[in-house]
């Protein structure tokens, strides 16, 4: 991804945001990480005209207050919010999650790895389909 807006990564569990942190630190992706724990606080992050709208949100399922299909409903509600592509990363691997995910306009949807290693390739994946994806929007 190329350095300029942040990500927003949209997960309640501390050890799986640092490892997607470090993750993304070690292939060398150098946007600012915005960390939010559930789906209200990302709501009041993107809403608040102060802050810089991400360039992709990494969104979790399962979470407390508000989970990610539920932020995802509150987002379609918000044009300016549509526009930002959201990458569920998640262990859930419920088929009902991933559709519901997928009819939200989603970007792609990854199960969390179990070990650093796999959580680097999945963040590698990510990286890798968002670099095309901006190479082919700017031809």
């Amino acid at each position: 991804m190329k350095i300029n807006n942040p990500i927003l990564l949209v997960d309640d569990n501390k050890e799986d945001a640092m490892t997607v942190s470090r993750a993304l630190q070690s292939i060398d992706v150098r946007n600012k990480i915005v960390h939010v724990k559930n789906g209200l606080e990302a709501l009041d992050y993107l809403l608040d005209p102060f802050n810089e709208k991400p360039k992709i949100i990494l969104l979790d399922i399962n979470m407390p207050k508000m989970n990610g299909i539920e932020f995802l409903r509150e987002r379609m509600k918000h044009d300016s919010l549509k526009v930002i592509p959201v990458i569920v990363l998640s262990t859930s691997d419920d088929d009902r999650d991933k559709s519901e995910t997928f009819r939200m306009n989603i970007a792609g949807y990854m199960l969390k790895p179990v070990s650093y290693n796999q959580f680097v390739d999945v963040v590698k994946a990510i990286d890798l389909y968002w670099s095309l994806s901006e190479t082919t929007l700017s031809e």
